[in-house]
């Protein structure tokens, strides 16, 4: 019996196509500024003799091994299984009982969407070895794609999860977060990176600092410095912005039949996340330092499957609202988790000892130290020029510095609401966590020296979701204790000796 009349299906064909285009790209790429570096040494026509037929072997190669690919690779959706068999050198041969398929992703890149196709990632959301809880069908055609997800995630369920409806989806407003990212500055900084790679392939890298140089000539040394920092933000900003509308554009968080929660966005590649909400153990609500001070918030979601994996470990794949106005984040969280009032608002959250203060200040001064100390030691060996840097740096470091120290003690809290722990912390990155209480499988205690003579402790609740742990950071150590042993009863007790309250307004005398 042939593979196919056994159920087995092919991938489509068409997939060599794509890799025929992806490749002759990279062949462009790569040709043009080789070209060019041998024509400075020779002729145009040697160089093109030269570039030519090795990019039209790339392509061929690429678009020939992706032929085998395809001819080797063959899928399977049984009544109990779904099966993958591939190889060229070596076959394998993937098998996912579909009881415990928790996740089907599609996603389509320019090229695909092109074709009329999208891959599909089909997984258990199991945290084991890479490989052996997923794969990916790459590419099928863009209704087999949508057919095999409502199929593998459409399962009956209880009256509880049986509503549908929009959760969330994009306002065109919510652009003007993107610059309050921490990565426009880095954006920026790539900018430049690249002029100068161009400028170098075209053999004009020296000329373009001679240019550089020759306009700020006039200027004075600091003046020159604030100038390029302005307009690396700017370019970061314009960077920040276009990737916004690349990952977000057509956003809509729905939640399907079955009990699944559905993220969708993309502009040019366009994504599909599926996830059953059985794997949900909470979820975070995230406060950058800029968009907390326009008044946004993001929201990532706390699931099984998501730990320590290369392929997840992503904060666009865990987040289900971009950044967005707080009070829409907070009715986002609370819709997500099926609360009338989100975990993460509702809680009253306990304060944390002024020892804790007086470590974040410290960490703000050895931060400052560490910036500003190089730059003294450079100053007084190389020129005057780093000194004054020094001095400007500490001038405006040092009160930021503390003021995030400040801002990061008053975030301290912790506290229980219903079947959740609530654990706030950060100040550059505020993140407000709402784990459910039954998620949590274990807990570690840790105790720097610094920790234990200020009768501080850090308790970590470790759970098979998310991170893998979320933490309670320098609270104190009698009301730590006492507070995880109320979150988690008998958990953490038989670890502690001494007799321990159950309840957290009570004193504890136990030592761990």
């Amino acid at each position: 019996m042939s593979a196919a009349e056994d159920g087995w299906r092919r991938l489509d064909r068409r997939t060599v196509a794509v890799t025929a285009i992806v490749m002759a790209g990279v062949a462009i790429g790569a040709g043009v500024p080789t070209t060019v570096g041998i024509a400075s040494n020779t002729s145009l026509g040697t160089a093109l003799l030269w570039v030519v037929p090795a990019g039209l072997l790339l392509i061929a190669i690429g678009a020939g091994w992706d032929y085998l690919r395809w001819y080797k690779t063959w899928y399977r959706i049984g009544d109990e299984r779904a099966e993958l068999r591939t190889g060229i050198l070596v076959r394998t041969r993937r098998s996912l009982h579909r009881d415990r398929i928790r996740a089907v992703d599609l996603t389509a890149d320019p090229i695909t969407r092109i074709f009329g196709l999208a891959n599909v990632k089909i997984g258990t959301g199991e945290s084991s070895a890479p490989g052996t809880s997923s794969f990916v069908l790459r590419p099928v055609t863009a209704a087999t794609a949508e057919q095999l997800r409502r199929e593998l995630l459409d399962r009956p369920v209880g009256d509880t999860a049986t509503a549908e409806g929009m959760l969330a989806e994009l306002d065109p407003a919510w652009v003007r977060y993107a610059p309050t990212s921490f990565l426009a500055p880095l954006l920026g900084i790539g900018a430049f990176g690249v002029v100068m790679n161009v400028s170098e392939w075209f053999g004009l890298q020296k000329g373009v600092i001679e240019w550089v140089a020759d306009l700020f000539s006039g200027l004075p040394l600091v003046v020159t410095i604030l100038v390029l920092i302005a307009l690396a933000l700017v370019l970061g900003s314009i960077g920040s912005l276009l990737l916004f509308v690349e990952m977000w554009w057509r956003f809509r968080l729905e939640r399907e039949s079955g009990g699944t929660l559905r993220v969708r966005r993309g502009l040019l590649t366009t994504r599909s996340i599926s996830l059953e909400e059985k794997r949900l153990r909470g979820l975070e609500v995230v406060e950058p330092l800029g968009a907390r001070m326009l008044g946004a918030a993001r929201v990532d979601i706390i699931a099984t499957g998501m730990v320590q994996r290369k392929d997840d470990d992503k904060t666009d794949h865990r987040t289900v609202l971009p950044p967005a106005p707080k009070d829409i984040a907070d009715r986002v969280a609370a819709d997500v988790l099926r609360e009338e009032v989100a975990p993460t608002n509702s809680a009253r959250l306990a304060g944390h000892p002024r020892a804790a203060r007086g470590r974040r200040i410290r960490w703000a001064l050895a931060a400052v130290v560490a910036v500003v100390l190089p730059l003294l030691v450079l100053g007084v060996l190389l020129t005057d020029v780093l000194l004054h840097l020094a001095w400007i740096a500490a001038l405006v470091l040092l009160p930021i510095a503390i003021l995030i120290a400040l801002d990061s003690y008053r975030a301290l809290g912790h506290g229980l609401t219903g079947d959740y722990l609530v654990a706030r912390n950060g100040s550059v990155r505020r993140s407000t966590v709402a784990l459910q209480r039954r998620g949590i499988i274990g807990w570690t205690a840790r105790q720097s020296v610094f920790q234990r003579r200020a009768g501080l402790i850090t308790l970590t609740a470790t759970t098979a979701a998310g991170t893998g742990g979320y933490s309670v950071h320098d609270v104190g150590a009698s009301e730590g204790l006492v507070f995880a042993e109320a979150a988690v009863p008998d958990l953490f007790a038989p670890f502690l000796e001494g007799p321990l309250p159950r309840r957290a307004d009570e004193t504890v005398s136990g030592e761990v």
